[in-house]
């Protein structure tokens, strides 16, 4: 890293002035880099600039939702037509319809769709509005599974699963959460047996569990099993939703949830949204005026929500995405990564693995390719892990997390940009001891 302090010096200089005012100096955990992070000052395509002048290829991409890239054209001119009419009213608009009318169109599930801030918020307003449809308490979620900061869903995220997610958690909270094993039919079925869940949510791929795919036939057993229990079926959506295809994993596996769950790339990446949908007999709840009596209705509501300006570029990303162009050229890419990252990995011998669907990839430095997120971590070489990320970043790749190194490929992302993941993924194997020859 001796390399990356020589040019980042200014970087270091702002992170000791965010050490005396943001906790661990960030404003986000899995932004803090070792031995301090970068400090971004622009962004264009597929590249961000630190306020050293450095230049990196970026595939983390604002958290995956740049799936046009940063600064899409379209993007950012209806940003620009709305600035000049004003960005938070407060009140009903137009761009909130035309927006809805999209997300109905394109997400095969939806008839019904409600706005929010965030993925978090999104996933707690369908949870909520499970319980109330199906009138159950209960819910399962996957062990792995990442879906925000919800105190109900923040259980079995990361290893060790039985160990707390977050200081604070109320025992009351998690109570009726039922953790619930990734990629096993049969172990789900064991594990709901005489329980009348509300709902069962699953990321159709694994985000912070280390990109792992749903396989298809556990997607469409999980849909049976809901069908037969009563229980509804919430596919998390936030990172799937956009990135696979015009109507999301959903469209991509043909297993349609009963309430989807949509954010980052909703906005077109560039402002904070989210949303929950499903049919028209379900979102009914969300109506005050069918449903006066508050008690029998599943509130919604946020100062922001349905904000003009995420609306608009929302609509403009949409249409997009609608065009189809945008998957044939990521995907390609995709495969075509994780193809070569895998004669790499086989020619240098090291014990690697990669993961991923579409236009998401990760490397794994696993014996075993994993399926799910217990043997994504054991066994582990950590060590590994960090180093590659780190040497990532001091050859000019931008990537986030420690746990598992994740890329998101996107629209502005070229064939060039690709071979020099792919070539410094080669020399760190060949070079560093990663190899177990």
């Amino acid at each position: 890293m001796e390399s990356y302090v020589e040019r980042t010096k200014r970087s270091l200089g702002l992170y000791e002035r965010a050490k005396r005012v943001l906790p661990a100096g960030v404003t986000y955990m899995i932004r803090h880099l070792e031995p301090y992070p970068f400090y971004v000052t622009r962004a264009s395509g597929s590249r961000v600039y630190d306020v050293d002048q450095n230049e990196y290829i970026d595939y983390w991409m604002g958290h995956g939702a740049l799936v046009l890239g940063h600064r899409h054209p379209a993007v950012m001119e209806a940003v620009r037509r709305q600035l000049d009419l004003g960005f938070h009213f407060g009140l009903c608009h137009e761009w909130e319809v035309r927006l809805a009318e999209r997300v109905v169109r394109m997400v095969p599930s939806a008839q019904m769709v409600r706005f929010t801030n965030s993925g978090t918020e999104a996933n707690m307003y369908a949870v909520r509005l499970a319980r109330a449809y199906t009138k159950r308490v209960k819910i399962g979620k996957f062990e792995g599974g990442w879906h925000g900061g919800y105190d109900a869903l923040h259980k079995g995220v990361k290893c060790p699963l039985e160990q707390p997610d977050s200081a604070g958690l109320a025992e009351g909270a998690l109570r009726d959460t039922v953790v619930l094993p990734f990629n096993d039919l049969d172990g789900v079925t064991r594990a709901v047996k005489g329980l009348e869940l509300a709902c069962i949510i699953v990321e159709p791929v694994q985000g912070a569990g280390g990109f792992l795919p749903a396989e298809g036939a556990f997607l469409t057993g999980l849909r049976e099993l809901c069908d037969e229990t009563g229980a509804l079926l919430v596919f998390d959506e936030v990172i799937t939703g956009f990135r696979l295809a015009p109507g999301g994993a959903q469209e991509l596996y043909g297993v349609l949830p009963d309430i989807t769950v949509l954010g980052k790339a909703l906005g077109g990446g560039e402002l904070p949204i989210g949303a929950f949908c499903s049919s028209a007999e379900i979102m009914e709840l969300v109506d005050h005026l069918k449903h006066p009596d508050k008690s029998e209705m599943s509130f919604h509501g946020g100062t922001y929500s349905g904000n003009p300006l995420v609306m608009r570029a929302g609509c403009a990303a949409l249409k997009e995405y609608e065009r189809g162009h945008v998957y044939r050229h990521i995907d390609e890419l995709g495969e075509r990564a994780r193809r070569a990252l895998e004669d790499i990995i086989e020619d240098t011998g090291a014990d690697a693995h990669v993961t991923g669907v579409g236009s998401m990839l990760a490397i794994h430095f696993t014996k075993e390719k994993p399926k799910d997120v217990r043997s994504a971590n054991k066994p582990k070489d950590v060590e590994a892990t960090r180093r590659y990320r780190d040497y990532l970043v001091a050859n000019g790749i931008a990537v986030m997390s420690y746990a598992f190194p994740h890329f998101f490929i996107s629209l502005p992302h070229s064939g060039e940009d690709i071979d020099k993941l792919l070539s410094v993924t080669e020399r760190f194997l060949r070079a560093t001891g990663a190899c177990s020859g």
